[in-house]
């Protein structure tokens, strides 16, 4: 099998992808501090067609070039917000309709695989700090934490992958496993 070339895979272009329908699906990030994690949250946005990444507290915004490092320009073709206050970002959201999710390991949790998100429902997927995960006063605002099931010897995955397998997660359920529109 041969791979792929670029024009095989016949990709948008930004202006194209942003003119596109996404989903309704709004991906947090709670004081992430590390550029290549946020760039690679912004490459995985794009991939599934996500509607927006809100960057909250001591989370960087674009441009900054070692965001595009690893977003490989994804920064460009995801619309973003910035919120000084996590909180205030969860608020904004619930006054849209959102059901906010948080990505953590917390007594009661919901194993992600579990959890089945509605297909004419919008959600937020939050997730956080490196070292810290997401706070607790954001955890307290939760209408469902999710859990990502681990097995070997370590406690959690980079924050990037959890946000990629969460997003995936959802995509595959709002889209039916078709893509946008399904």
């Amino acid at each position: 099998m041969d791979k792929k070339t670029i024009w095989d895979l016949g990709r948008d272009t930004v202006e194209v992808f942003r003119a596109k329908p996404k989903l309704r699906l709004t991906l947090v990030l709670d004081n992430v501090r590390s550029l290549n994690n946020i760039g690679s949250m912004f490459r995985t946005s794009d991939a599934f067609g996500i509607e927006r990444v809100a960057l909250c507290g001591i989370t960087a915004t674009p441009p900054s070039p070692e965001i595009h490092k690893t977003a490989l320009g994804a920064e460009e073709s995801v619309a973003w917000e910035y919120y000084a206050s996590t909180a205030d970002c969860i608020a904004a959201l619930r006054a849209e309709g959102y059901t906010v999710c948080v990505l953590e390991q917390v007594k009661g949790s919901v194993e992600l695989q579990r959890f089945a998100p509605q297909p004419d429902g919008c959600y937020a997927v939050v997730v956080g700090h490196e070292v810290h995960g997401v706070d607790q006063t954001v955890v307290d605002m939760a209408d469902v934490c999710l859990e990502i099931p681990q097995y070997g010897t370590k406690h959690s995955l980079n924050v990037a992958v959890s946000a990629g397998l969460a997003l995936w997660h959802f995509a595959q359920r709002l889209t039916g496993g078709c893509g946008i529109g399904g």
